[in-house]
């Protein structure tokens, strides 16, 4: 099943149409990973899989060798050429870290923003995405419990507190551009409700939906011309809807109607993106209970609907629910994510046919 889109520019809310979207032609190749794998990121053109074991740990999987456990506490992200990885690990003092894999099971841990920051708990930062080189990182960094901000970090540098634009509230960056110039992520504001912020060289800007607040940017292309994420319409909790921004045309709003009737406050967030923006995933989410969604030239499919409707008809056989899509490949071919398997959190990785030309 497929739906309509809404093209939002600030201002402006236009109704598109309802006209069928036309998903790639041909059968697409649907792997259940194993059971406890939870998938974050791809890389070297979707061959190596990064990720972490349900229970902690990070990990690699690979079609010629399988799961191949990297310590840490968690995977998060995987330059374009499979070689360097990021995500967190514990440090001397037991505090867990933004960290860069060295190999082995040695991580080297980041801090936080500056060099006397006090954790929160146990927590003094965590990596949320990397660059395509893997040479700048992003997340949350920590100093006690009152202060979590955005961090940029990259060897020249070091770890650069991104600050708040609301005086006492949190921010925090979820991505980063694939050339490490964009920064995307929120913005608390003094409601607690999250807007969709971007930095670009470290400076902050808001992004405004259709009716002002705007949920959190979860991704963006290369070059951050293209950003995605949820929440797009707030104040509509009967379709929610994610949403995409370019420079050019604004907000797009993509709104999915819920795969059940319970009135419950289910997102809808679109997580990846291809650099050409044909491509997205991401899930139609109440937490946890979520099913799987993928995006083809804007409109919106279940990932599970779609495989079994395009040859592939024992697609999740058995799961409780199809869950995230939490990483696609540059080009849009391949996508991973994780859902409730039928013993235990599982990732699935999909190989797509190619989309005809536009």
């Amino acid at each position: 099943m497929s739906f309509p889109r809404i093209l939002c520019a600030v201002g402006l809310t236009l109704v598109v149409g309802t006209a069928e979207a036309a998903p790639p032609r041909g059968t697409p190749l649907f792997i259940e990973l194993p059971s406890e794998v939870v998938p974050s990121d791809l890389g070297a053109g979707g061959f190596v899989v990064l990720g972490s074991f349900f229970s902690g740990g990070g990990l690699m999987w690979l079609p010629t060798s399988g799961v191949i456990p990297i310590g840490g506490r968690s995977g998060v992200a995987i330059s374009r050429d499979g070689k360097t990885i990021a995500g967190n690990a514990l440090d001397a003092r037991g505090l867990e870290n933004a960290a860069i894999w060295t190999g082995g099971r040695d991580w080297r841990t980041l801090g936080s923003f500056t060099p006397n920051a006090q954790p929160c708990d146990l927590l003094l930062s965590a990596t949320f995405g990397a660059s395509d080189d893997g040479k700048v990182l992003v997340g949350l960094g920590w100093n006690g419990c009152r202060i979590a901000h955005a961090f940029r970090w990259e060897e020249s540098t070091g770890m650069v507190d991104l600050g708040t634009s609301v005086p006492g509230e949190s921010t925090r960056a979820n991505n980063v551009s694939g050339d490490g110039r964009v920064v995307v992520g929120w913005q608390e504001d003094v409601t607690g409700f999250r807007q969709g912020a971007k930095w670009v060289d470290r400076v902050q800007e808001l992004i405004r939906g259709p009716r002002g607040l705007l949920g959190e940017a979860f991704a963006a292309n290369r070059d951050g011309s293209l950003i995605v994420g949820g929440n797009c319409d707030p104040f509509n909790v009967n379709t929610p809807s994610g949403w995409s921004w370019t420079a050019a045309g604004g907000v797009t709003c993509y709104p999915v109607t819920p795969p059940r009737l319970p009135n419950v406050p289910r997102q809808v967030l679109i997580q990846a993106t291809s650099d050409d923006g044909r491509v997205f995933g991401g899930a139609m989410s109440f937490g946890l209970e979520s099913e799987s969604l993928v995006w083809f030239d804007g409109e919106a499919f279940y990932l599970k609907d779609y495989l079994r409707a395009n040859g592939v008809p024992s697609a999740f056989e058995g799961w409780v629910n199809t869950g995230f899509v939490r990483g696609i490949t540059p080009d849009g071919r391949t996508l991973v994510g994780y859902g409730a398997g039928p013993r235990a959190f599982q990732g699935f990785m999909v190989v797509l046919p190619e989309l005809a030309p536009k």
